[in-house]
């Protein structure tokens, strides 16, 4: 039985922009299936004319809607997720739902206290206004030209800008940003268990959005488990890196990190 691989975007990226990795990881294989956020329409046309359905979901939502969806699964499967898709990963294979996952750039967990500048800026569209914690909100050209694509040329930026962005729900963003303030904070990951799945953690050099400094102090918290947690650094990529035209080098990565670790395709 093909082991099954489950693809988890974060904000402002529709589902549909791991169709590449989908098919990349059937031809190898795997069984995979990227379903979207609670909320996300199938289409990122329709998505994007229905931003109410997603505002306001945050963290657990999500996390309780994939705990749902692996619950149907055969067997549990290997997770990859890019930004808060990757926290959602290690959120899941914490609680011991996943054989193993790989973190893309994944944001900021509880315990994380680097803060760079470049983050700040990223994320400044949302958090600037406190309402935009119920609401849905659309990243500019501009914005997705910084958060997203400021290490691919403009024209690719603002061609995967008009392809895959979706407006993202404000709510997860201000967890993250509060979650060393509160003691069951949403943005909490169990890093210390030690009876998890193998977790793979990415970092991109140029990342703005999620600074490979994040990606780092992200490693130092599970210092205190005995489970393999490894980190990959591509020193020149952005936080486009799972959908701009060097996605397959990340692919190969993952794919051969998983073989090394004993989650091959079956």
């Amino acid at each position: 039985m093909p082991r099954p691989v489950v693809f988890i975007h974060g904000l402002w990226l529709h589902t549909d922009s791991w169709r590449p990795w989908v098919e990349r990881f059937a031809r190898e294989g795997y069984q995979p299936l990227a379903p979207g956020w609670p909320g996300v329409a199938d289409t990122v046309a329709t998505a994007r004319e229905t931003p109410d359905e997603i505002a306001g979901h945050g963290i657990d939502d999500v996390v309780a809607h994939y705990a749902a969806i692996i619950a149907t699964l055969d067997s549990p499967p290997v997770l990859v997720g890019h930004s808060f898709g990757g926290m959602i990963a290690e959120k899941l294979l914490g609680q011991g739902l996943a054989a193993g996952a790989v973190a893309i750039d994944a944001a900021q967990i509880k315990g994380v206290l680097a803060l760079p500048l470049s983050a700040l800026r990223a994320t400044l569209p949302v958090l600037h206004n406190p309402a935009n914690s119920h609401r849905a909100v659309s990243l500019t050209a501009d914005q997705f030209r910084y958060g997203f694509g400021n290490a691919i040329p403009r024209e690719e930026s603002d061609e995967l800008y008009e392809q895959w962005s979706i407006p993202a729900p404000g709510k997860p963003l201000f967890e993250a940003a509060s979650a060393n303030f509160h003691t069951h904070s949403p943005a909490q990951v169990d890093t210390d268990n030690s009876e998890r799945g193998p977790l793979l953690l990415i970092g991109g050099g140029k990342d703005h959005t999620v600074p490979t400094a994040v990606t780092r102090s992200t490693l130092k918290q599970y210092k205190g488990s005995g489970a393999v947690t490894d980190l990959v650094e591509f020193p020149d990529r952005g936080h486009s890196l799972t959908v701009d035209h060097g996605w397959s080098e990340l692919a190969d990565a993952a794919l051969s990190w998983l073989d090394k670790n004993g989650l091959g395709p079956r």
